[in-house]
């Protein structure tokens, strides 16, 4: 097998997560805060190299992130919101802050009242797709014919099974922090409908693996 060569209609994408030893990314009661000072200040600076950083709305409705370069120097990506019926709060933070533009992704099933007041509260609104659920794939294409070359996911499980399970990354970056949470309610890594064989899973290459202190950060690439 060899790496997957990524394809020329879209960004450079790279998925970052942190998650516990038993493969938690926050636990039942939505408690995500994982990584160190230290794996905040490796993200960060991931942050400032990218061109865009793209989340989910439940990541909006839940931690009103600003989505800002905080630990280190550099500029304010581009922030991406995957919002199929156009839920962003204007009061936001990602809206209501203006040190960087926001673009809003969703679907011809978005209300045009709600599309119209988060033009007028300075977003950009692209529309990818007809359907329940934003198409990645329109999105994608729609940043690289912006000139975004790199882009930063920063999703919770749902947005990151939807772009490992079709394929729409170049690197998977994942910290695993000193904790075991437990509970089965636990938002997971990837969650959607899943495989139900395990040859069906998607495949990846450890690239790289880093160790700061109590915590591992593993990198892999898709095969083919």
């Amino acid at each position: 097998m060899v790496l997957y060569q990524t394809d020329d209609y879209r960004p450079y994408v790279i998925l970052n997560a942190a998650m516990t030893i038993d493969g938690k990314i926050a636990t039942k009661k939505g408690d995500s805060k994982i990584s160190s000072k230290d794996d905040l200040v490796r993200v960060h600076k991931i942050r400032a190299s990218v061109d865009a950083i793209m989340i989910g709305i439940n990541t909006v409705l839940i931690d009103d992130p600003s989505l800002k370069v905080k630990y280190c120097e550099g500029k304010n990506p581009i922030r991406v919101v995957i919002d199929s019926k156009a839920k962003t709060p204007i009061k936001s933070r990602i809206i209501s802050d203006k040190e960087a533009p926001t673009i809003i992704a969703v679907t011809k099933r978005a209300p045009i009242d709600r599309i119209n007041e988060l033009k007028e509260a300075g977003a950009k609104v692209i529309v990818c797709g007809e359907g329940e659920n934003v198409d990645l794939t329109i999105l994608l294409k729609s940043l690289k014919d912006m000139g975004i070359k790199k882009v930063l996911i920063e999703g919770g499980g749902n947005v990151n099974w939807s772009i490992i399970s079709q394929g729409l990354f170049d690197e998977l970056q994942v910290t695993i922090g000193p904790f075991i949470v437990g509970g089965k309610d636990a938002i997971t890594l990837v969650e959607g409908n899943g495989v139900e064989k395990m040859e069906e899973g998607i495949k990846v290459k450890l690239h790289k693996v880093e160790q700061h202190g109590d915590e591992v950060v593993l990198i892999y690439k898709p095969l083919r």
